[in-house]
């Protein structure tokens, strides 16, 4: 078996080689970016139960391969693929690694450069590090989720916050940046990431606008976060949503001359007082046009406009289409790999599982340079 030596992987990272503990949520996604970026990445699993879907998020660019990790063949296999890597990524609670005896501290003993990528909920370390949470409990202490909704009640923003735009993208950041010293000096390290020291990251400009009395610690009624009248979201006259962002004066301008609004009360764009009265009037603008009107007279024009798309239309979206942000493979649609590199282009690779049979013509191929 030869295939994680194919010559026809590309991509920045096609030299790397990416350990990946199967887990849920920012921990596949930490390994689709890294292979999509040309990462040769292994993925070990506790078992292989029925088809794999190639193409899935949690499988693409991957091989996976089943190991018990509980048993000491299991564990003698993951160490000889650890051995040979450079980076491993998993998404145990605290103290889980160590006891199976695959902890920073025995695997960067066998390779001392490795870079060895932790991502948990709360981090290695703190009151809460061994207590069970999810994407939503994670943002609820780094006031992202306070931040985000209406008035009446803070909304859960999927899993973007926590999961994925935190401590997903916040790993791929670190594990790179570790992977970029080690290759230099040889010396490996331990990546500590956890969501919801992510999830405040991301609310680095929300805090310092804060510390500077610029933002108000309520929701809807600061500039982006729903309570301007200008950066908003508005029903149309058939039930579909727009989104609004006039924010700077020329933009704001543009849009009181698309929507002819000329009452005196649109010249007190940033007086909080007047933002309801604001609000009602453009809601009754909005409303008296479907979606496909608006976007007739505002789309492509600088008054930051946006139709309001629903998941199955914003893969037929024609700047979406334009810029292939999506694909279909195996007869289902995909999200295709960012950012987009001009020497290197990253792309995906269908996901591949060694049978048992196969695992030692594996292990001796992932061990050779």
């Amino acid at each position: 078996m030869r295939g994680m030596r194919d010559e026809t992987i590309s991509g920045p990272l096609a030299d790397v080689r990416v350990v990946e503990l199967a887990a849920i949520g920012p921990v596949p996604f930490c390994g689709m970016m890294l292979a999509d970026l040309g990462a040769r990445v292994v993925r070990i699993d506790r078992s292989m139960a029925g088809p794999m879907d190639r193409y899935a998020p949690e499988n693409r660019g991957r091989t996976a391969l089943a190991l018990d990790l509980k048993s000491e063949a299991g564990r003698t296999r993951a160490l000889d693929l650890i051995a040979a890597a450079d980076v491993v990524i998993e998404g145990y609670r605290p103290g889980v690694m160590e006891r199976l005896g695959l902890g920073p501290e025995a695997v960067l003993a066998a390779n001392p450069a490795l870079v060895y990528g932790r991502m948990t909920g709360w981090g290695q370390d703190g009151p809460y590090r061994d207590v069970a949470g999810h994407d939503i409990n994670y943002i609820a202490v780094s006031g992202a989720l306070h931040a985000t909704g209406p008035a009446e009640h803070p909304v859960i923003p999927l899993n973007l916050v926590g999961d994925y735009g935190g401590g997903a993208m916040h790993l791929v950041a670190g594990v790179l940046a570790a992977l970029h010293h080690a290759r230099r000096t040889g010396t490996g390290q331990v990546v500590d990431c956890a969501m919801s020291d992510a999830a405040i990251s991301l609310m680095s400009m929300i805090y310092q606008k804060r510390a500077e009395a610029e933002w108000r610690d309520s929701r809807a009624v600061n500039v982006i976060d729903g309570g301007a009248p200008f950066y908003n979201v508005y029903r149309c006259r058939d039930g579909a949503w727009i989104a609004i962002g006039a924010i700077e004066d020329r933009f704001y301008r543009l849009l009181r001359d698309k929507l002819d609004l000329r009452d005196p009360l649109f010249d007190r764009q940033f007086d909080r007082s007047a933002w309801p009265a604001l609000r009602g009037r453009l809601s009754e603008i909005f409303a008296r046009r479907t979606r496909a009107e608006w976007c007739a007279l505002l789309e492509g024009s600088d008054v930051c406009f946006a139709p309001v798309l629903s998941m199955d239309e914003a893969a037929g979206h024609p700047h979406n289409v334009a810029r292939g942000a999506f694909l279909e493979r195996d007869g289902r649609l995909t999200t295709a790999p960012v950012p987009r590199l001009s020497a290197t282009p990253a792309s995906i690779r269908p996901g591949a599982a060694v049978g048992p049979a196969d695992t030692a013509d594996f292990l001796k191929d992932w061990a050779i340079r």
